[in-house]
């Protein structure tokens, strides 16, 4: 399949994905995601790629949902379909976190709001030194959702979670990983290599038993995500329509 913001380059037994929308700070707009999710379904199937990273711009990761793609705000047909589309976000992360293959995420410039969740849902992080990771969907009168909130609950405890989505702080590459929430730090304009180079040690293990044992992992470490976020879009659709969250959001957009 022919995809216009994502591509897939094969190097052996690692695969490295990487999504461009060509402007606004690889935001993600409805296309991005569909078609992220549908190349995270086609790994499922995969039985030669052993390893796979996911990066997005040498500028930026991604600074998050796109508020000015006309295609998430437009009113769909029916209330089902636009619950369908509030939760793809919620899909993606989850394709790209029941992937079979060891999956990191490499992060240059910013990863913003949705492009947090997404690396949330892989494996490991790997951030740019002068890069920082940054959560503001509060600020903008919603919650963090697309299930991220229970996978960033996990990786940093509550307290912190707390600090990093209430207070809307920037987070350097250096505080990230005490906490935390990356795995690596890279020099600057190097994440993707480095990313690369965990990933050809993840795929050099023998791969029914990484596949086992990350499988093993997830089922016990995240038995209960669902279950604290299966509402998150909807919790969203709430509060956005708020008095002070609109107000939030026109101030935001014109930043």
């Amino acid at each position: 399949m022919t995809y216009e913001n994502v591509t897939v380059e094969h190097r052996g037994p690692i695969a490295l994905v990487r999504f461009d929308r060509r402007g606004n700070l690889n935001a993600f707009n409805q296309a991005t995601i569909l078609e992220l999710t549908d190349v995270a379904r086609t790994f499922q199937d995969d039985l030669d790629t052993r390893a796979v990273v996911l990066t997005g711009t040498t500028k930026a990761f991604s600074a998050g949902i796109d508020l000015k793609d006309s295609a998430t705000w437009q009113a769909p047909e029916s209330d089902v379909a636009l619950r369908h589309r509030s939760y793809r976000g919620v899909r993606l992360c989850k394709a790209w976190e029941d992937m079979p293959q060891v999956t990191i995420a490499a992060m240059e410039g910013l990863a913003v709001g949705a492009g947090v969740a997404i690396a949330l849902a892989c494996d490991w992080r790997v951030l740019a030194a002068d890069a920082y990771l940054y959560v503001p969907e509060v600020k903008i009168g919603l919650n963090l959702q697309w299930g991220a909130l229970p996978r960033l609950i996990s990786l940093v405890g509550p307290a912190r979670a707390k600090r990093i989505v209430l207070l809307c702080e920037k987070m350097s590459a250096e505080k990230a990983l005490e906490w935390g929430l990356i795995d690596e730090v890279a020099a600057s304009g190097h994440a993707v290599a480095k990313a690369l180079a965990l990933a050809e040690v993840a795929a050099s293990m023998p791969p029914a038993t990484t596949a086992m044992v990350k499988e093993a992992i997830n089922a016990t470490a995240y038995a209960l995500h669902h279950a604290s976020a299966f509402a998150d879009a909807d919790q969203s659709a709430l509060t956005r329509t708020f008095e002070d969250a609109v107000a939030a959001r026109a101030q935001f957009t014109k930043q």
